[in-house]
């Protein structure tokens, strides 16, 4: 027993050290290849074999750092940085430069960067996938994002409304300060599950207790914690560590759940065709009926890749536009009281938003694009060249690595007057249009903008609609909250807000 332990041990430590002399080989060659095309940017100065990973300690406070010195006192279009072994990587953080690769079809980085940490939970869904698979993907998933589709869900934003405003009102009885991300985040996947597949299960009254709540809350911290340990970016150690294992667990238990869902309704469309026409299509019914233009459909595990990729993918981040909706409305009185002065315009005494009403808020769909702005739910997203591209004069070859920072982009003084100022009135009327269309890019832009921003834009508006016609909305003056970058932008410590009944 002792020799096949002592067997297994060295078995480990012989892989761990092949794998970081293969990864050391790989990325001597190509810094050697891109050496040169990086120095033509300015950047932190990096350790031989870290990079800038020494520096980091907090990766928001590196960012604005390299945004301080770079962005602003240097006017620097991009900036470069690596860390580990890792490719090195040009951060895009001006219109001019994170342009050239949003008007690409460059896919997503799916090695040297997080997306490759998703794949066996997302799989090659629209998120991460390129080439023909991603084109034709991208045609069938449209039709389920049309407006006459959209339309049908605000019922569903609603209900979910009703739900989280009683919440807020119950815990805020007294005076009484709650954290809004958490309450934000359960609303938001709960919405996801109704329009994606006509999932009812209570998930904002069970809260953390659902299965499928927890687990995907876990993935997503899971994933975060492979991103910040180099052994494991290698899948054998990553499969065989406590975490690896635990991943793999929880990718089977969501991709059960979805597939159960599909098969379940892909034999009640086989059995009664009329379910086609039902009143209100959800995502899973565009899905299952959607074909190309040869006839073929989507399979059952690219049906599931999707509809995992639309949980992952739009839960946490409209979570976090909302969370710093209510923390401006709340730090902004006189903002607050122009947005509720227009909803009761709009609405009166109705109690649901419909589209109709959307369209007539003006002001606060300019708020929304300010909060977007200011608070950057999406910090950054990658690229990996699968061709040769110039950005600032500098050829880089295929392979290269970059980040499309759309903080930088939006915090950048050299593009938006005091940047860091809250202020709606920069979209109003026509004012944004006179700017270059990238200098506002929440959503990305070009061929791979995100397919499900209407989506989100309209719950965001709906549920802001319905708690500020609600409650007067007020922050704990003795919190201090602070913007902590992940996947998505979160406050460090939370934010704390209270929510009063309006007389």
């Amino acid at each position: 027993m002792g020799a096949m332990l002592m067997s297994i041990l060295v078995g480990l430590v012989v892989l761990i050290l092949t794998y970081v002399v293969i990864r050391l080989f790989t990325f001597i060659r190509w810094y050697k290849k891109i050496k040169k095309v990086l120095s033509h940017f300015p950047g932190p100065k990096p350790h031989w074999l870290f990079g800038n990973a020494l520096q980091i300690g907090c990766y928001h406070d590196f960012v604005c750092r390299n945004h301080e010195e770079y962005v602003e006192k240097q006017n620097a279009k991009a900036y470069t940085f690596w860390l580990f072994i890792n490719r090195p990587i040009l951060q895009l953080t001006h219109p001019d430069t994170i342009k050239v690769l949003m008007k690409s079809n460059a896919p997503k980085a799916k090695s040297g960067a997080g997306y490759l940490f998703v794949l066996p939970w997302l799989g090659d869904s629209l998120l991460v996938s390129d080439g023909p698979k991603w084109e034709r993907n991208r045609r069938l998933l449209t039709p389920g994002f049309h407006f006459s589709v959209l339309n049908g869900y605000f019922k569903v934003y609603n209900d979910v409304a009703d739900t989280l405003l009683e919440k807020f009102a119950s815990s805020c009885k007294g005076g009484k300060y709650i954290e809004i991300f958490q309450l934000a985040s359960l609303a938001t996947l709960d919405t996801l599950l109704q329009c994606s597949l006509s999932y009812k299960g209570n998930v904002q009254l069970v809260g953390e207790n659902h299965p499928y709540v927890k687990a995907v809350k876990r993935l997503v911290t899971l994933v975060l914690a492979r991103a910040l340990n180099i052994f494991l970016y290698n899948p054998i150690l990553f499969r065989l560590s406590s975490t690896g294992r635990e991943f793999y667990k929880l990718c089977d238990f969501v991709h059960q759940f979805s597939e159960d869902i599909i098969a379940k309704r892909r034999t009640e469309l086989a059995n009664n065709k009329d379910t086609e026409k039902k009143k209100q299509l959800d995502f899973l019914d565009i899905l299952l009926t959607a074909t190309d233009d040869n006839g073929n459909g989507l399979t059952d595990e690219e049906i599931r890749n999707e509809v995992d990729t639309f949980m992952f993918a739009g839960h946490d981040t409209t979570a976090s536009a909302l969370s710093w909706s209510m923390y401006s409305l709340g730090k902004h009185k006189d903002i607050q009281d122009k947005v509720y002065r227009e909803v009761r315009e709009v609405v009166g005494d109705k109690q649901y938003i419909d589209s109709d009403d959307i369209s007539k808020m003006k002001y606060l769909s300019m708020f929304v694009k300010e909060v977007l702005r200011c608070h950057s739910p999406v910090p950054t997203v990658s690229r990996m060249l699968q061709e040769p591209c110039v950005v600032e004069g500098v050829e880089f070859p295929e392979g290269s690595l970059f980040g499309l920072s759309m903080f930088d982009v939006h915090h950048n003084s050299h593009i938006w007057p005091e940047p860091w100022e809250f202020k709606p009135e920069r979209f109003e009327e026509d004012k944004h249009h006179e700017m270059d269309p990238y200098s506002f890019v929440p959503f990305s832009a070009g061929p791979r903008n995100c397919i499900g921003q209407a989506f989100a834009q309209h719950e965001e508006k709906v549920l802001i609609a319905r708690i500020v016609n609600r409650f007067e909305i007020s922050l704990d003056p003795d919190h201090k909250v602070e913007h902590f970058m992940e996947v998505v932008m979160r406050a460090k410590n939370g934010i704390m807000v209270n929510f009063k009944e309006r007389s």
